[in-house]
């Protein structure tokens, strides 16, 4: 199959429908309505430049499935025991920046995995009739995990709007870090 056989291919345009930029193809520079991929982002692989989606727009995306709470509005859920806090920032960022008080942490790499009642790894702090509200740092990577667990079929999911930095921001209450305390 030659090149312009492979772009006229339905397959390949349904795939790079949607997207925008540009991006080499066996070394050749493509542009325009086919080939436009998102913020010409790419990586080398053998050689060749290869075209990835930004993490921005599978954020973007992500965020128009999933629910979302401001900080003030996710507190007070928790504070009415209607849902559970869920931090999946990395340890070390608990460490430098705190914790949100009564937040179950869950870090990002292991969720799908904690929260699958058939996995080995399964926390039964997680299969709770409560909502579930997922925050990072920025919202990021709890709106990609919120898509991720409704993927999965994890129902009564939402993220913290703006994550850890929101609720530090709105003033309210943190658990310092460790070396903070006494000072």
């Amino acid at each position: 199959i030659c090149r312009q056989e492979l772009w006229n291919c339905e397959c390949v345009k349904r795939l790079l429908r949607g997207f925008s930029g540009k991006f080499a193809f066996a070394g050749q520079a493509m542009q325009g309505g086919l080939a436009r991929i998102a913020g010409s982002a790419q990586f080398e692989s053998g050689g060749v430049a290869v075209a990835i989606r930004p993490v921005k727009d599978m954020v973007r995306d992500a965020k128009t499935r999933i629910a979302a709470f401001s900080a003030e509005d996710a507190r007070a859920k928790a504070d009415a025991g209607d849902a559970l806090l869920v931090d999946i920032r990395d340890v070390r960022e608990l460490e430098r920046e705190g914790r949100v008080p009564g937040a179950f942490h869950a870090p990002r790499g292991m969720l799908e995995f904690w929260i699958d009642p058939a996995s080995p790894y399964h926390k039964p702090e997680l299969a709770t009739g409560k909502q579930l509200v997922l925050f990072c740092a920025s919202g990021w990577r709890s709106a990609l995990s919120v898509d991720a667990l409704q993927d999965m079929g994890v129902g009564n999911i939402a993220e913290m709007d703006g994550g850890f930095t929101a609720w530090r921001d709105a003033g309210l209450p943190l658990e310092k870090p460790e070396s903070d305390q006494g000072s």
